[in-house]
């Protein structure tokens, strides 16, 4: 189920809605270490396992590879002046962040996440936290 509009923080229709960006190293999950799933804070679509997050250095949570190659919608995106690849929930289309190809192996990518749009689920007891 999508949330609602009126269900969401502002920061989090900022992020999610109108394509903003959390500022660096503020995010809830950039040192988040825990075994789980990271999910869509909209729609609870599952979007990256823990076990493919790393420390890019960069100031938002990173990972090199997504669930599933529908887990996400990619578009380009020129709002900086310069050419870079915008990723969305490809449930609800919710802006995520961005995917950049200088990440680690076995991808070489690096998606850039806002963890204002991130909803974490811990495999141990099962426990949802909203970014």
């Amino acid at each position: 189920m999508i949330k609602d509009i009126d269900e969401l923080t502002e920061e989090q229709i900022e992020i999610c809605l109108n394509s903003g960006t959390e500022r660096p190293f503020t995010g809830k999950f950039l040192n988040e270490d825990r075994v789980g799933t990271y999910r869509c804070v909209r729609c609870h679509n599952a979007l990256f396992r823990s076990d493919t997050k790393f420390d890019a250095g960069c100031g938002w949570p990173s990972f090199y590879e997504a669930i599933s190659e529908t887990s996400l919608r990619y578009l380009d995106d020129y709002s900086l002046g310069r050419h870079r690849t915008e990723i969305r929930c490809g449930n609800c289309d919710a802006h995520m962040g961005h995917v950049f190809p200088d990440g680690p192996q076995p991808t070489g990518l690096r998606f850039c996440l806002n963890s204002i749009a991130l909803n974490f689920k811990w495999d141990e007891t099962g426990e949802e936290i909203d970014g």
